[in-house]
């Protein structure tokens, strides 16, 4: 059989094809099951890790009670009075929002800083709270969010000034943070 250039379609074309594949009907629409249900949620990981927390306690390399002394963090960008440091750690400024990094890893943590920080700016806020933990359970490499916290901040332009916060705020698991107006 000789096959035929393709080209527009006629009534010739037409009423073959119609012969060969004879009458034709409409099916009727049929409706897709209903979907399964999906299971409920469960936070496998969160309870894997608070079921690991007291071994890891007994295990430190390090003394958890040596992080409370010795380990406040503070910070003054050149150039700005001692006595705006001195303000911000005895609480001269008003906390205008907070951030908690508690069960983040360092990139949830660092991408969390970030858009805090953004948020700040853009609502205009002067002081804000940023509580990065005590690293209890970092094991020997001791607290990865607060020193992750520590480098962000001394590198950024808008920060003037931080300082581990009072005790009432989370003492040196936390950070009170004075931005630029």
């Amino acid at each position: 059989m000789k096959r035929r250039a393709s080209g527009p379609v006629d009534d010739d074309d037409s009423r073959l094809f119609r012969e060969a594949i004879g009458e034709v009907r409409q099916l009727d629409p049929v409706t897709p099951p209903p979907a399964a249900a999906r299971p409920a949620p469960h936070p496998h990981m969160f309870e894997a890790d608070e079921a690991a927390v007291p071994g890891e306690l007994l295990n430190m390399a390090f003394d958890p009670a040596l992080l409370e002394v010795g380990e406040e963090l503070s910070y003054l960008r050149d150039g700005y009075p001692p006595k705006l440091l001195k303000q911000l750690k005895r609480g001269h400024f008003s906390v205008q929002d907070d951030l908690d990094l508690h069960q983040m890893n360092a990139a949830a943590a660092q991408a969390s800083i970030i858009a805090f920080l953004a948020e700040a700016r853009q609502h205009g806020w002067r002081c804000v709270l940023i509580v990065h933990g005590k690293g209890l359970r970092s094991r020997a490499a001791g607290p990865v969010l607060k020193g992750l916290t520590d480098r962000m901040l001394r590198r950024r332009d808008d920060v003037i000034a931080f300082a581990s916060a009072r005790p009432s705020q989370g003492g040196t698991g936390a950070l009170v943070v004075l931005l630029k107006g």
